[in-house]
């Protein structure tokens, strides 16, 4: 029997809220219960991982960076040779449409996800998904509480290059993120610190990854990370309030000798990270500048339209 992992906590932890028990869910222009929310078993997403998706936060009304995630959503769809079945109004609509049905006002995610749709026979070729494609959006109640910093471990499953599967995709295919997750957690993380393949500090299974030194933020390059919109807003936010930061490589040495580390994601938005391979970043706590960035980060969100 394998052995429970040791710890808990993720990136994604949410309080528990009742009223997901009740939730509608949107598949194809119609709202279902969720004990009724099905996709058929032939569905290319579920034979094969088939499909993009995109993850958005309501925050008072307003879907945060609506635009900058549907522009990600179809030129994933563009890239994946996929017709998604609408245009982005559409799209936008069905995702209002969930809303409204759930009475949603704030703090809430969802998961946007559209598949190739459902295959005639359970095989590989694009060409046997004859129906259309399949679109899916579940939505939550969701409140992130993640009670301590996050700890990472290093492992040796990479970021790999574009022409095997681009890590800027955001593709239902997440296998390789998933043993890197398990890889952590059986080493007593909560997440995986990824390299990248010439072995510089990448990201994380889930989140893009911030260093802070002598106050000047560090993350990667950008080549082999999910182009994160959370990501873009942090860089954009440093330039514009006169935090330096470079994108650049660098080594697990000097993110061991890091003042401070943190993630980045939709869902958690700024999430500090404690320790890496059970080295102490800083105090261990969340720092002046990530503190400095939340507040940044949570002003831009509440002054947008």
């Amino acid at each position: 029997m394998t052995a429970p992992y040791s710890n808990d906590v993720t990136t994604h932890q949410a309080a528990e809220d009742a009223r997901n028990d009740q939730i509608l869910i949107y598949i194809d222009g119609v709202l279902r219960p969720k004990s009724e929310a099905v996709v058929s078993v032939y569905d290319s997403g579920f034979l094969l991982g088939d499909g993009v998706w995109e993850g958005l936060r309501l925050y008072d009304g307003h879907w945060a960076f609506l635009d900058d995630h549907m522009d990600r959503l179809f030129e994933a769809a563009k890239a994946i040779d996929l017709d998604i079945g609408l245009d982005r109004a559409g799209v936008i609509a069905a995702l209002r449409e969930t809303q409204a049905a759930n009475g949603m006002a704030t703090d809430a995610h969802a998961r946007l996800m559209v598949t190739r749709g459902v295959k005639v026979r359970p095989f590989q070729h694009p060409s046997l998904s004859q129906s259309g494609p399949t679109m899916v959006i579940i939505m939550e109640h969701s409140k992130p509480s993640i009670p301590r910093p996050i700890t990472l471990a290093t492992v040796p499953h990479l970021r790999g290059l574009p022409m095997t599967q681009d890590p800027k995709l955001n593709s239902h295919s997440k296998l390789n993120c998933i043993l890197a997750c398990i890889a952590a957690q059986k080493a007593g993380a909560d997440e995986a610190l990824m390299l990248d393949v010439h072995g510089f500090v990448n990201t994380t299974n889930a989140c893009n990854f911030f260093i802070v030194r002598k106050g000047t933020v560090w993350t990667s390059t950008g080549d082999y990370c999910m182009n994160g919109i959370t990501r873009q807003k942090v860089i954009d936010l440093c330039h514009a309030n006169d935090i330096p930061v470079h994108q650049r490589n660098f080594s697990l040495v000097d993110t061991y000798g890091a003042d401070e580390a943190f993630l980045t994601g939709t869902f958690g938005a700024q999430t500090p990270v404690g320790s890496i391979d059970g080295r102490q970043i800083g105090t261990g706590q969340l720092g002046p500048v990530t503190q400095r960035l939340r507040d940044l980060y949570k002003a831009l969100i509440e002054t947008r339209p």
